[in-house]
Order: C-alpha cells, then sequence, then structure tokens
C-alpha cells in the first residue's frame, strides 16, 4: 500500500489517526500522531476510509458465517435491462448495508455484477486476484441487454487492493472480430471509498466502471516473408540454431550504474533505475535462453530501491524457482542470487 505527504492513515496497532509528513523509502513513512512524530512501517498503516465506513465495534464481534463455496452460492435470475442505443459492458458494484449495534447503518460487502449493454451475447472468464492470486474464478455467459450476478466480496477486502479480471468472446464467432477481449479494473481503495460517499449523497443504488463499449475488431498478423529480409542483409537463421547466435550470457550482473555508463552524472534518478532495470532484464532473459541454473545480480545496498524493483519483477516469473539476498563474502548483502526451474 503506497502512501503520499498529507495523507490521513490509521496505525493498526492503536487504532489511532495520523498523518503522512515525510516519506522515507517505499516501506516507511514518516508518521505524527497527536503531535508526535515517529517512522512506521507503510504494512502497519491503514488508510483511514474503512474506518469511517465500518466504525470500531466496542463489543465482542459476532462470529464470522460458515464460508461459501462456488456451487452453493445462490443464483439470481437474471434481470432485463431496459433496451436502449448499445452502451457497452460494464462491471457494477452495489453496496450491501447492515445496522451495527449501535444502530448506525455501515457497508458489510459488495455485491458485483456484470451489465451487458450491448445487443449481443458474450461468453466470459472472470477472475478475483488480491496480490497476483486467483481468489474466485467464473466461467459462464451473459445474454444481450441483461445483467449476470457475479458473487459478493466482504467490504474489509477493499483494503487488500483487488483487481478484475475478464475475459470476453463472442457466443457466434465472427472472422472480422477479435477471437478474445481481455481487460482489467484495478481500483485504489480510495477511489471505492469516494464512490461509496458519492453514493450516499446522491442515494445511488450502485456504481459502476466500463470494461469496453465496443467489441474490437479482428487484428491482421503482418507475415515476414524471411527471403526478402535476407536479401535486405539482416542475418536469418533456423530455429533450432538461435541459441549459438544469441549474445554470450553472463552468471553474475554488476548494476552499478558506472558500470553501464559513463554519462550517468547527467541523469536523474529514475533514468538511473531504468537503465539498470533494461540491464537486468536482458541478462535475466539470455539468462533463460541458455538455460543457466542460476544467476548473481549485484544491486549493492543504497536505499534498496533497485534491489526492491529486482524482486518485485523476480516474484511474477513462473521460471524463478527461488532468489536469496543474503550475506556473501564478495558483495555483502548488495547481491541477489536467482535460481531457475526449467
Amino acid at each position: 500500500m503506497k502512501f503520499e505527504v498529507g495523507d490521513k492513515v490509521v496505525v493498526r496497532l492503536t487504532n489511532e489517526d495520523g498523518l503522512v509528513t515525510e516519506i522515507l523509502s517505499d516501506k516507511m513513512v514518516m508518521v505524527e500522531v497527536r503531535g508526535v512524530k515517529f517512522p512506521a512501517y507503510t504494512d502497519q498503516l491503514d488508510f483511514p476510509y474503512f474506518k469511517m465506513f465500518s466504525k470500531q465495534k466496542l463489543v465482542p464481534e459476532k462470529k464470522a458465517p460458515a464460508k461459501v463455496f462456488v456451487d452453493q452460492v445462490p443464483k439470481e435470475k437474471p434481470r432485463d435491462l431496459p433496451k436502449k442505443a448499445p452502451n457497452g459492458v460494464w462491471l457494477t458494484f452495489m453496496p450491501q448495508y447492515e445496522t451495527d449495534d449501535f444502530g448506525d447503518e455501515v457497508v458489510s460487502l459488495l455485491k458485483i455484477y456484470l451489465h451487458n449493454q450491448n445487443a449481443e451475447a458474450y461468453g466470459f472468464h472472470y477472475q478475483l486476484r488480491y496480490f497476483g492470486n486467483t481468489d474466485f474464478e467464473l466461467k459462464n455467459q451473459v445474454m444481450a441487454y441483461q445483467d449476470f450476478y457475479l458473487h459478493d466480496i466482504p467490504f474489509a477486502n477493499l483494503n487488500d487492493s483487488p483487481q478484475w479480471h475478464v475475459d470476453f468472446n463472442l457466443l457466434q464467432p465472427d472472422r472480422k472480430r477479435a477471437p478474445h477481449y481481455e481487460t482489467l479494473v484495478k481500483l485504489k481503495p480510495k477511489q471505492v471509498f469516494q464512490k461509496i460517499q458519492d453514493l450516499q449523497k446522491k442515494a445511488d443504488p450502485f456504481f459502476s466502471y466500463q470494461l469496453f463499449k465496443d467489441y474490437p475488431e479482428a487484428v491482421e498478423e503482418e507475415t515476414v516473408e524471411l527471403g526478402r529480409l535476407a536479401a535486405a542483409g539482416f542475418k536469418v537463421y533456423p530455429a533450432s540454431q538461435a541459441r549459438q547466435h544469441l549474445p554470450p550470457a553472463r552468471t553474475v550482473v554488476d548494476l552499478h550504474i558506472e558500470k553501464l555508463t559513463d554519462n550517468w552524472k547527467n541523469m536523474s534518478n529514475a533514468e538511473i533505475l531504468q537503465l539498470q532495470v533494461d540491464e537486468f532484464e536482458k541478462y535475466y532473459e539470455l539468462a533463460l535462453a541458455h538455460q543457466q541454473p542460476m544467476l548473481t545480480i549485484i544491486h549493492g545496498v543504497g536505499s534498496g530501491r533497485l534491489r526492491d524493483e529486482v524482486h518485485d519483477i523476480l516474484r511474477h516469473r513462473k521460471p524463478v524457482k527461488s532468489f536469496v539476498n543474503q550475506y556473501d563474502p564478495r558483495y555483502g548483502y548488495g547481491a541477489t542470487e536467482i535460481y531457475f526451474n526449467y
């Protein structure tokens, strides 16, 4: 969860309100609480919006309801939307309210729907993900001018930055149209809480995000004639010989900027970081192409920004079996060892 200077926050341990006064690093900020400033890790802080809507209970909470599995979710009858000019497909969120022990109305969960306001039907593959992991998925069809109930999510889950992935296809295939269309909705908690505040002011029942207006046309793939490329002076090799013509790989790559360019003094911090990441990507791909068992990346200690950037990339790469940043007499804590799984 990322914060900015001036953001209002809640300290999880004490449930006290505070204010971010300084960004110390990607994982730590300076917080002021009742006139006292102290450093805090970002995972110890929350935005105050969930507290505003749910209100901390002063009495013991009720037992959580039993877990409901996909095949136990009650099916809702599809409802026909008013027929009007086609206006795309939307992902719709409908807040559900309940009265707490103090008689206040709070948001308990969100019901999620697909609204098809187009004159054609689609198949879809829906996925809800948290931190890259799929929490719920469903394959089904949504008819023309109808909505489709997907599922519910607890209101508290908005603090975990959920992502909604939907892959659409035409139920009646058309060669002139794309075989499928994938879309993503990624919302920040602050955006959703503001939407709910607006709903309460306007007394509206739901808010929506458009996934697409018109289903896309097919994209014609360009064919390349290898004979013409060779005649133009390009080197063309059989696929079986491609690896032997690749640039040499390295088992150790030093990303210190002075090792990569002589003009680094004229570069901004963002430009330096981008050059270092590009160099890492280059030798990461070469290591895979040459099927190296491991690769060592020297990123230095410094502020840890380059190390964190490299680690974030590695967490989402399937060929990476494991990686470790441990003490080494050659590099100290300034290097990460990557092990591959082929």
